[in-house]
């Protein structure tokens, strides 16, 4: 069976397939000129680029269906694409393959405010959902920093989450239906108007399959009303020591606040330098949002305010308007981008941790960092322990680079060592392929490749992703009988 990972196109075959993809969606959609496909070597994660075959923008279901079919008589891979805003390098091609980008496809399709849904084309920026449906009083609530960029086809692929994902949940949370383009070109549909369907939850298989299982050409969202309240606070610490303490107390107090995000001192650094907020350089800042009706929303937000200042806050602040409660907010959803104000170069890490470590989590990271001779900017959804810690280096300075790609590894096995993930939202892709063997073992390994199998036997969507070695459908071995275990006192307790 032909590896389509490890066996690139002839430049013949290839050659062919461009004729025949430019009669499919055009001459000036189908990319083939080197200067043309340099755009899409990469996606957000940019230590690491490969060049594609040929890149395609169709405009339809029925030009995405032409397309894969032609892929699959030439035997070419096919890796999605969205906004390319992806941070773990979800949408970066193999050598010769088909990159489908749905940048095309950005059409709002229909409004159905009665039942509270959205179907949406992938090529929809996120924050563009609500926008459309603000005036109503709905809006959509999965909210990822890069939400005014960012598609919805690559926020299903990748279960992107955000800051108020805490109270709300992820996309997988969020949608509803999907059509489908599977391998061979056979087009499908999942889920359905209904929250809960009869049946084996397809849909959920798909939201987060980081592109392994097809390409998505529509998506049903589930909208929500607007709350009647939203109270915000920044409270301010000596270090993250006493902010973590805050996030532990505010959640063991029985409190669920839309959203609790935390950044450290030189986090704080990049966001004043890049919005303009008043923020005083401290070692580590909270900002909360407590939504609902009002009493609630401001009983949750003083109880909240109290248990920070109990921590040790050096200073709570309530926005005094809308404007400046947005002002905050740009703040903390900018501080990605604003790294660039600090450093030429910086790589962005997505690990998860029981809250109640987050303290010793960050004095974890900083020792590596020292180590490492590099800096660190921890940026994260404190109330779900999903850390976004930030390795600075620059790309010119002799291994540098390297130094860096080892220290986002090493706070990735961190958090397994903690009890925890290594990856929340941003998905595997490959940076953290290889780390994927560290958190599971061979079998459970085997059997999410065996549902991948399920829906592209050929292994043609988006291969050398997740996996930390190549897995095709037709080496597959036989059904997996595990082994019995003993388990200790504890574990049986569970």
């Amino acid at each position: 069976m032909r590896d389509p990972v490890h066996e690139p196109p002839s430049l013949g075959a290839l050659g062919s397939l461009v004729r025949q993809v430019a009669e499919v969606v055009g001459e000036r959609h189908c990319i083939s000129d080197p200067a043309g496909l340099l755009v899409y070597e990469c996606d957000g994660l940019t230590h690491g680029r490969t060049r594609p075959g040929l890149v395609v923008l169709p405009a339809s279901s029925e030009e995405v269906v032409g397309v894969v079919k032609l892929a699959t008589a030439a035997g070419v891979p096919i890796v999605p694409r969205g906004a390319g805003t992806g941070l773990s390098g979800g949408a970066r091609p193999t050598p010769g393959c088909m990159v489908v980008s749905l940048a095309r496809m950005n059409r709002l399709l229909a409004l159905d405010l009665e039942n509270g849904t959205a179907r949406v084309e992938p090529g929809v920026i996120n924050l563009e959902v609500s926008r459309a449906v603000e005036s109503a009083g709905w809006y959509y609530a999965p909210d990822p920093s890069s939400q005014g960029v960012c598609t919805i086809g690559g926020n299903v692929s990748e279960n992107s989450g955000g800051a108020h994902c805490l109270k709300y949940g992820f996309t997988v949370n969020h949608v509803l239906a999907a059509r489908v383009v599977l391998e061979g070109g056979e087009l499908v549909e999942l889920g359905g108007p209904a929250l809960d369907l009869p049946g084996y939850d397809l849909l959920a298989v798909l939201v987060g399959s980081e592109g392994m299982l097809g390409l998505v050409t529509e998506v049903t969202l589930r909208l929500l009303r607007k709350p009647e309240a939203t109270r915000t606070f920044f409270a301010t610490f000596p270090s993250t020591d006493e902010a973590g303490e805050a996030v532990s107390g505010i959640i063991a107090a029985g409190i669920l606040p839309a959203a609790i995000e935390m950044m450290d001192r030189l986090a704080i650094s990049a966001a004043k330098a890049a919005t303009g907020v008043d923020w005083p350089e401290v070692g580590a800042a909270l900002l909360m949002d407590a939504d609902g009706p009002r009493a609630e929303a401001e009983a949750v937000a003083g109880l909240s305010a109290d248990i920070a200042r109990r921590a040790g806050a050096l200073e709570v602040r309530v926005p005094r308007d809308e404007a400046e409660r947005a002002l905050m907010w740009k703040g903390r959803k900018c501080a990605f981008a604003a790294m660039g104000r600090l450093s030429p170069n910086y790589l962005v890490e997505d690990g998860v941790i029981p809250r109640s470590r987050i303290a010793a989590v960050l004095r974890d990271i900083e020792r590596l960092a020292a180590e490492a001779r590099l800096r660190v900017a921890n940026v994260f959804h404190a109330g779900d322990g999903n850390l976004h810690p930030l390795v600075l280096y620059d790309a010119r300075v002799p291994g540098e680079e390297e130094r860096a790609a080892e220290l986002g590894r090493a706070i990735l096995r961190l958090c397994l060592k903690y009890g925890g993930s290594i990856t929340g939202e941003h998905g595997v892709g490959t940076e953290k392929a290889q780390v994927m063997a560290e958190m599971f073992a061979e079998p459970d390994l085997d059997t999410m490749a065996r549902v991948r199998c399920a829906f592209d036997p050929p292994g043609r969507f988006n291969p050398g992703k997740v996996f930390p070695t190549p897995r095709l459908c037709g080496e597959r071995p036989g059904p997996y009988r595990p082994h019995p275990v003993e388990l200790t006192g504890e574990a049986e307790r569970w």
